[in-house]
């Protein structure tokens, strides 16, 4: 099948910087010499009907790693598990269109942990506490499991990662294609035998991400950002017609 590489780099980065994740698996393995195997996986998850862009990507990247379905939750993924086509396709395109939002410090800890594996270092002692050191400050951190199996882990500070630049307009458009919403709100107006009308644009996340959020109000002149109380995500949110 000849699936066409026309999508911008850029837009490859927005999409990731929302749907995409950078994975590392730490699992007990008796075959092993550690009696542990270490596993990275970059991944971007979409809805089934988004396949055909799943497979722009893949073909993007040079028909590396594999499409999958979840027909139980209707969701599709291209994955790439390979330490070797990660370090040769994935983290140069990272390194040449930088993620921007928070997602960015994840794909720090996981490079140095593919580069630990490049070494060798994952089948030796100190090189695997050092990954478990890495794989603490990761996404959501250690199980318990991991947490009682290394016990003396010290978790890697967390880089920062501080955005200052306006998105590409292709960054822009990929993020929007992940995360975006374009909703239309309807109610009674106060004249009971008339309906309002709202259309709306959303696009939300993690309040760790406030700033770029924030920032959209100047990049689409219009707009504003709003926070549920007590919740940890904000909006930004465009409902003027």
């Amino acid at each position: 099948e000849n699936i066409s590489n026309s999508l911008n780099p850029w837009f490859i980065t927005g999409l990731t910087d929302a749907e995409g994740s950078f994975v590392c698996i730490i699992r007990k393995s008796p075959n092993h010499r550690l009696g542990w195997r270490v596993e990275v996986i970059f991944q971007i998850a979409l809805h089934k009907k988004d396949l055909e862009l799943l497979k722009q990507i893949q073909a993007f990247f040079g028909g590396i790693g594999i499409i999958s379905t979840n027909t139980s939750s209707n969701m599709s993924a291209f994955r790439v598990t390979s330490p070797k086509q990660i370090l040769d396709k994935i983290i140069p395109h990272f390194e040449n269109y930088n993620l921007i939002t928070q997602k960015q410090a994840d794909f720090f800890l996981f490079k140095e942990i593919v580069n630990l594996i490049k070494k060798g270092d994952h089948l030796k002692i100190e090189g695997l506490q050092s990954i478990v050191n890495l794989r603490a400050t990761l996404n959501l951190g250690l199980s318990k499991e991991l947490k009682s199996a290394f016990p003396n882990t010290i978790p890697v500070i967390r880089p920062k990662v501080i955005n200052s630049n306006s998105p590409h307009p292709e960054w822009m458009a990929g993020f929007i294609s992940g995360d975006g919403s374009f909703y239309i709100k309807m109610d009674k107006g106060r004249n009971k035998t008339k309906v309002g009308f709202q259309l709306g644009f959303q696009i939300s996340q993690h309040i760790r991400d406030e700033a770029l959020l924030k920032s959209f109000i100047n990049y689409f002149k219009c707009g504003y950002y709003t926070k549920p109380i007590q919740e940890n995500w904000g909006s930004y949110k465009c409902t003027k017609f």
